[in-house]
């Protein structure tokens, strides 16, 4: 994740902590929190949420992977993006989708309501990133939607046999779960607060993204 983001409680007395600078001091190297705030006692960064937007990033060339991305991209292989695009838009809108997710996670239903997905150039010419938004997601839902995308880019699904795996809503029908280090959460979205904004804003940055409130 580049813009996770927490809350939790903490006594009245330290309110004034800087908490960005303390909490990160505790972490590993790998983790850091960005900025922080006081917010109300009820705000739950998981259920506030009003959407959230992961990137997946697939490698294209068989021959090799960029060391610097290794940890970072799916290497698929070569992919016929246009039939991708075409399987992805039968995906957008407000769906069931019992089809692509993993057990694990109790929830109250499994409708959710999933913009189009965008296709974006990678760092590197030979990645694609593909980046989902929705009002929430089931557990390894994009992992689950990147694997069914990627064998329709290999011609092994037309969009019509997405579309009936989504009708189905059976798991099994589905393609196998994609591997977990192309994946990125970007973006938590909240009424008047973007924790990508928050991201980018760094330490300076109002309310918390990987953070404290």
């Amino acid at each position: 994740a580049t813009a996770q983001v927490v809350h939790f409680d903490i006594p009245e007395n330290r309110a004034d902590v800087p908490w960005s600078r303390a909490l990160s001091s505790l972490l590993p190297d790998d983790v850091a929190v960005l900025s922080h705030d006081i917010v109300d006692d009820d705000f739950h960064s998981r259920f506030h949420a009003v959407s959230k937007t992961y990137e997946y990033v697939l490698w294209h060339e068989p021959r090799f992977v960029l060391p610097q991305r290794r940890a970072f991209v799916w290497n698929c292989g070569p992919v016929d993006v246009d039939a991708m695009r075409e399987a992805a838009a039968v995906l957008a809108g407000t769906h069931d989708f019992s089809a692509f997710q993993n057990v694990g996670t109790p929830v109250k239903d499994t409708v959710r309501t999933l913009d189009p997905v965008e296709v974006l150039p990678g760092l590197s010419p030979q990645e694609t990133v593909w980046r989902f938004t929705a009002d929430g997601f089931l557990k390894q839902m994009v992992r689950n939607l990147v694997g069914c995308l990627v064998e329709a880019g290999r011609g092994k699904l037309s969009a019509d046999s997405v579309r009936s795996i989504l009708n189905e809503r059976d798991r099994k029908a589905a393609p196998a779960t994609a591997p977990a280090q192309g994946l990125t959460l970007v973006r938590v979205l909240y009424p008047g607060f973007d924790s990508a904004e928050a991201a980018r804003g760094g330490y300076d940055h109002c309310l918390g993204t990987c953070g404290a409130h």
